[in-house]
């Protein structure tokens, strides 16, 4: 940890300068860490806050070969994209030394001592482990996958099953990536130590890190989903002609829709919306056919979203491999929609905080708890408003944003920064 005994020169009655470092941010992101680190960002920034945000655009770049055109936020934040003229070796560099190369001076020089809070988030392409020796502040590193002990982020054995023990070499080769020197030795716990604060989305996730051999002390912050107006529009609910069953993510093969689409016939009396896209889709529509109660709709946005939400019977997440918190649960949550999940990862201590869904662990449980919930509309509005009372204490904006300076204060008053801790109980 760090133990620097200075302010810097820090006010304890001013605004917080904070910077968000992380591998995507949108519009170069491809799920909810780059939308958690914005939704942060401009969380901060509406209470008063200087954010600014360093990003690198060489790992989306070198998957995608796209360069997305940038559109202007207009939300007041900095955003420092980092760019290469060779982004598959910039982004391969970092993924074999776990330490900034190329953009390594930008970000050092970005950083500096300007800031009062560094957060680092998904750093495994912006400067792995290396970059958290970078800058002078209090510094916080959240996990939004399980990158800090799992090679392929997602605790994936060999791209077909749940981990449960390490096979690493054999397991990075089988997802078809190369294997990272850095993680054969100690760099990990080394550069941890410049690291006041690890946060973690879910006690699932802190418990998968600890048992997956990170040391490291962690402490579990609620996820949240910003302030926003209650919807003007009617409905979809009322427009609905029969049941329906909502996914909203990406389609690929981990999320576990090829396990739901088969319980969708005539038997069942609802149907199933698609909402995102993905390069699983094309199987799913393959295992579609013949079945019309299953729709695709593409990628939409919130405001459609949040309509579809309202008049689901349920969210369904059905995720096969670990889960740190996905935001959908509480898109879902927001709109008094319950969920079914599968039991694993956090959603165990989701259905038990909230009440608010049901658990399948089988092709039996899932076809059962679909059943339910078409047939048992009263039932799905109850847990569905169990759901929201939990979302309305537990992971709105203003909950989420009071445990985060309360972990600031704590790392500040442990570093020696008193002006720091000070402006931070201020907010509390």
């Amino acid at each position: 940890m760090q133990t620097e005994m200075s302010d810097l020169g820090i006010a304890a009655d001013r605004p917080l300068r904070f910077a968000m470092v992380t591998t995507f941010y949108p519009p170069f992101n491809f799920g909810g860490d780059g939308i958690y680190v914005q939704r942060l960002a401009r969380a901060l920034k509406a209470r008063g806050h200087h954010v600014e945000v360093v990003h690198d655009t060489d790992a989306y770049r070198s998957m995608t070969g796209t360069d997305p055109e940038i559109p202007d936020f207009g939300d007041g934040i900095k955003i420092h994209r980092l760019r290469s003229s060779t982004p598959r070796l910039a982004a391969l560099q970092v993924q074999q030394t776990g330490r900034p190369g190329f953009h390594r001076k930008e970000i050092g020089r970005i950083l500096g001592d300007r800031f009062d809070v560094i957060h680092y988030h998904n750093v495994s392409l912006v400067g792995g482990p290396g970059i958290w020796a970078l800058g002078s502040a209090v510094k916080l590193h959240t996990a939004h996958e399980h990158w800090l002990v799992c090679a392929s982020h997602i605790l994936w054995r060999d791209n077909r099953e749940v981990c449960d023990e390490r096979h690493c070499f054999r397991c990075v080769l089988n997802h078809r990536r190369p294997p990272q020197l850095w993680r054969a030795g100690g760099h990990l716990e080394q550069a941890a130590q410049h690291v006041d604060a690890f946060l973690m989305l879910s006690q699932s996730a802190a418990d998968n890190h600890r048992r997956f051999g990170f040391a490291s002390p962690v402490t579990v912050v609620p996820s949240f989903l910003p302030d926003s107006p209650p919807l003007e529009q009617p409905s979809v609910v009322e427009k609905a002609s029969r049941p329906y069953f909502l996914f909203v993510g990406r389609l690929e093969k981990i999320k576990g829709l090829q396990d739901v689409v088969p319980l969708f016939d005539d038997s069942l009396g609802a149907d199933l919306l698609i909402a995102g896209s993905g390069d699983y889709e094309t199987e799913l529509r393959s295992l579609s056919q013949g079945r019309p109660s299953v729709k695709f709709l593409g990628r939409m946005e919130m405001a459609e979203l949040r309509l579809l939400y309202q008049g689901a019977r349920a969210l369904l997440t059905p995720s096969r491999c670990f889960e740190v918190f996905p935001l959908v649960v509480l898109e879902a949550f927001r709109e008094a929609t319950p969920i079914i999940a599968r039991d694993l990862g956090p959603y165990p201590e989701i259905i038990s905080t909230s009440g608010g869904g049901l658990l399948f662990s089988d092709e039996s449980t899932l076809h059962a708890a679909l059943h339910r919930l078409a047939n048992e509309p009263q039932t799905a509005l109850e847990m569905g408003l169990k759901a929201k009372e939990v979302y309305d204490r537990t992971w709105t904006e203003d909950v989420a944003l009071k445990a985060y300076f309360q972990v600031i204060q704590s790392a500040a008053m442990m570093t020696g920064r008193d002006n720091l801790a000070k402006t931070c109980g201020a907010l509390l």
